[in-house]
């Protein structure tokens, strides 16, 4: 049977300040972008109109945004979608959200009548069209909402019962950090928000919460076997000695999704992105967050060591017993004094 990365003694633990700079100087900008310009989001979740064209010959942007305006929709992005004579056009003002309320064609309708009077009815083809009004996008992003605070809570949930409040407590804040990174990374990217990345977003939380739970599995039986080890030392053990599931089970998800990157299309694509770092943010958190906060809360919070407490029993029951041997009658009922 193959094995990798057997008996391994990486000291993982020594760079954990290294990690904490790293990541707070890839999270950091990734929020301060966020507070300044917000979210792409998708016309699921703020209500619009999208339409998909091909041009026979590569357009002109600015003509086509000319004539966009002039039929009522000077807010529209247009961008080129995988080559020139692509393009996709989003219109998510209010007014055509209202239009998109009244009926599914009109805005699309009334796009198409300004595009084929500039450059013909022939000149394009409509290849997707998407439109969804202001209540359907409302109640979209109500339940999306809904199911990343379930998956959370139902997280919580599991933590408190499975561990300790010490891992738990650790797991939680390197879930969280994860969420955040993840959230970063999308506004590096500049994603769009969809269902579709919503979705990748509660997976990363459940692969992120899965992998922390088996290194802290591997520290809880480790703490049994070696009392008397050091934490620190403890979490290298339990950390390399897991290392060869990590690596195995996060290679071949990120070949999976290697392919979903290059072979899935437009649609897809946010997802795969999403999820390819969501795995590997995952897997650096389980190392570089969230053993070191268990280290500080164990140092912060000592427990009471095992060995001292029961220590602390076997003298008690000793001292009960002295003090029974000196009342307890001998054999004919008297006492050793009255001997």
């Amino acid at each position: 049977m193959l094995r990798i990365l057997h008996n391994t003694k990486i000291d993982f633990i020594r760079l954990w300040r290294t990690a904490a700079i790293a990541t707070t100087l890839f999270i950091i900008p990734g929020l301060v972008m966020f507070l300044v310009s917000g979210f792409n989001w998708s016309i699921e979740f703020t209500g619009g109109t999208r339409i998909q064209l091909l041009f026979n010959e590569a357009p002109d942007v600015s003509a086509v945004r000319s004539e966009l305006t002039t039929a009522g929709f000077p807010n529209a992005e247009i961008a080129t979608f995988g080559s020139p004579n692509e393009l996709m056009i989003r219109v998510q003002d209010r007014e055509a959200v209202s239009q998109q309320d009244q009926g599914a064609g009109t805005v699309v309708q009334s796009i198409r009548t300004a595009l084929d009077k500039r450059f013909g009815e022939g000149a394009y083809t409509v290849k997707r069209t998407e439109g969804v009004g202001p209540k359907v996008g409302a109640e979209l992003s109500q339940q999306a909402a809904i199911a990343v605070l379930i998956a959370f809570g139902i997280t919580l949930i599991y933590l408190a019962w499975r561990f300790e409040w010490r891992f738990a407590l650790a797991t939680i804040l390197a879930t969280m950090h994860d969420i955040i990174a993840t959230l970063a990374f999308m506004k590096y990217l500049n994603l769009e928000i969809s269902l579709f990345v919503v979705g990748g977003i509660l997976t990363v939380i459940g692969y992120s919460m899965n992998d922390k739970v088996v290194v802290f599995d591997r520290v809880r039986e480790n703490l049994k076997k070696a009392r008397k080890v050091p934490l620190y030392d403890l979490l290298n053990q339990s950390v390399n000695e897991t290392l060869p599931r990590t690596v195995m089970t996060g290679s071949t998800t990120l070949a999976c999704l290697l392919a979903l990157l290059i072979f899935g299309g437009d649609v897809i694509r946010p997802f795969a992105w999403v999820l390819t770092f969501g795995i590997v943010v995952g897997t650096f958190s389980s190392i570089y967050v969230a053993s070191p906060i268990l280290l500080w809360i164990e140092r912060k919070y000592p427990r009471e060591s095992a060995d001292k407490a029961h220590v602390s029993k076997s003298q008690a029951r000793a001292e009960s017993q002295a003090e029974g041997a000196a009342v307890r009658p001998a054999r004919g009922g008297k006492t050793p004094a009255a001997r």
